[in-house]
Formats: structure tokens, sequence, C-alpha cells
């Protein structure tokens, strides 16, 4: 049979971590400046143990929502009752539309990447170019001094990546 909590004494849920921080936020937003002394938030909220506020700070900051301005000071980073909605729905929305215009952006890359490594595997597994595996000094400038046009390939030190030509 469940015990029926006493006249005046707190159930569960009224000392729960999560009403307890739903408590602390909102006082945290209502602070002037949302700056607030942990101390009066303590006492203010009713908590016996000051570590239930050191350990929702702590969260809190390291998702950065607050930021601590001093040992017993926060101040409050995150959107409250005076942030609007709509400028963070436009702006949402903008974020989005970057987002897919990068990886439009992406894929157009990616695919000039794949044409790229293409047109080398096909010089290279080409058999007549086999016979020109290096050029010579000569080789180079004597077309120049001759006025004929031609293009030059620095090759780099091989290097071994799963993604580049095998």
């Amino acid at each position: 049979m469940a015990a029926t909590p006493e006249l005046g004494t707190p159930s569960r849920h009224e000392k729960s971590l999560g009403l307890l921080t739903t408590k602390f936020v909102s006082l945290l937003q209502e602070a002037k400046d949302g700056v607030l002394d942990l101390k009066v938030a303590a006492d203010t909220l009713a908590v016996r143990q000051k570590r239930r506020i050191y350990d929702i700070t702590n969260v809190l900051e390291g998702i950065g929502l607050i930021e601590k301005r001093s040992k017993n000071s926060i101040q409050w980073k995150g959107g409250g009752p005076a942030c609007n909605a709509r400028d963070v729905t436009e702006r949402l929305m903008h974020l989005k539309k970057e987002i897919a215009e990068l990886e439009r952006v992406e894929n157009e890359v990616d695919q000039h990447k794949s044409w790229v490594q293409q047109s080398i595997r096909n010089v290279t597994d080409d058999v007549e170019n086999h016979k020109y595996p290096f050029c010579r000094r000569r080789d180079v400038i004597a077309p120049v001094l001759s006025g004929i046009q031609f293009f030059l390939i620095k090759l780099l030190p091989p290097v071994n990546h799963p993604n580049l030509l095998r």
C-alpha cells in the first residue's frame, strides 16, 4: 500500500532536479540584466543543498546558456522571454538555406573532383602514354624556343591515400 505524504512534506516531484532547474532558469531569466547571485537563488528557491544549484549551473554553463561572473554570480546568455521567436525562426531559415547551398556546392566540387580523377586515370592507363613516364629539361625548353604551346604538370611525391589514384 502506498504511503500518503504528510502535510507540509514536499513530494518527490516537488524535490526533483528537473523542476528545480525549471524554477532556477525562470528566476535567472527574470533577474536584472540576467545576472543572478547563487546565494539569493538558493534562498529564493528554498534549496537546502546548494550542491543542487551548482549541479544546475555546471550543466547550463557546459551547454553555453550561462557564464560565471564571479564565485557566486552567473549571467544568462541564452534566449528568454524577451527573445523574439520570429527573429530566431528567420535566423533558422537563413541557416537552413545556407546549409542547402553549401551542400550543393560541395556536391559540385565532388563531381569536378571525380572528373579530374577520371581524366588522370585515362591518361595514366593509356598505353601510348607509358613511353613518356617523365620529361627532360630539353623536352620542355625546346618547344618554348620553337613557339609550340604546351602545358606542364609537376608531379608531387606519391601519397598513400585511399581516395587517390591507384
